[in-house]
């Protein structure tokens, strides 16, 4: 496993992450249109927005915490059991802070 690239990986998709936040929230701090009919098709979209804002901050929290722990040396040992993550868990979860068997436990 590759640290340097998982941890450039890691830095694209937070830069990635944090650029459409900021989009996000200017849309979402825009002002509602007058009419109601626009007004309920904002407020559906708004309802869309507030949920992915939500999971992209929870991905940007985790993204986080793996940077921590490659900084710490700590990066693919899981933080329940200690255990090896896998290299295979880790290319598709590259910010997963569980094994497999942990991360069973914990959904």
């Amino acid at each position: 496993m590759n640290i340097l690239e998982i941890k450039t990986e890691l830095e694209d998709r937070r830069r990635g992450l944090e650029k459409r936040l900021t989009l996000i929230d200017t849309d979402l701090s825009r002002e509602l249109d007058d009419d109601s009919g626009d007004r309920a098709i904002e407020t559906e979209n708004d309802e869309v927005l507030i949920g992915l804002e939500q999971s992209g901050r929870e991905e940007l929290k985790a993204i986080h915490s793996a940077l921590d722990r490659i900084e710490k040396g700590d990066f693919g040992r899981c933080v329940l059991c200690g255990g090896d993550i896998g290299e295979l868990r880790l290319k598709v979860l590259p910010f997963t802070p569980y094994c497999i068997e942990c991360s069973r436990v914990t959904a």
